[in-house]
């Protein structure tokens, strides 16, 4: 299955468990990889054949905005769900990283899940 993907979504949220997290937007970084057979697409140039990663992008960034769950892995749940009932997405690998929560972590800390069939 071919792949459709978006890496390095800048997102802001408020997210957490403490209380000071509770007041305030953190940063996290979205990479996405989604099922999605391009071969139509491919064959016609035509934008409405794809998964357009524009509109994904901007409904994804939507509900993280408007969300405020205290676990990155509800979050990440939250946005696999979407992508699946809203897009048709078959199978989703999303990367969910909340660089400032440890700060002896180089990179970030979070969770990467996988969701739905067709690749491993």
């Amino acid at each position: 299955m071919d792949q459709v993907f978006i890496k390095g979504l800048q997102l802001e949220a408020v997210i957490g468990v403490y209380d000071w997290e509770r007041t305030i937007r953190q940063p996290l970084v979205l990479d996405l990889d989604m099922a999605w057979d391009i071969g139509t697409a491919a064959a016609t140039d035509d934008l409405a054949a794809t998964l357009d990663y524009a509109v994904v992008t901007e409904r994804v960034q939507a509900l993280v905005a408007a969300s405020r769950f205290q676990l990155l892995e509800s979050l990440a749940e939250a946005i696999a769900t979407l992508l699946r009932d809203e897009f048709a997405v078959q199978w989703v690998r999303l990367t969910l990283t909340k660089p400032t929560a440890v700060p002896a972590a180089a990179g970030g800390v979070g969770v990467m899940i996988e969701r739905g069939q067709g690749v491993s």
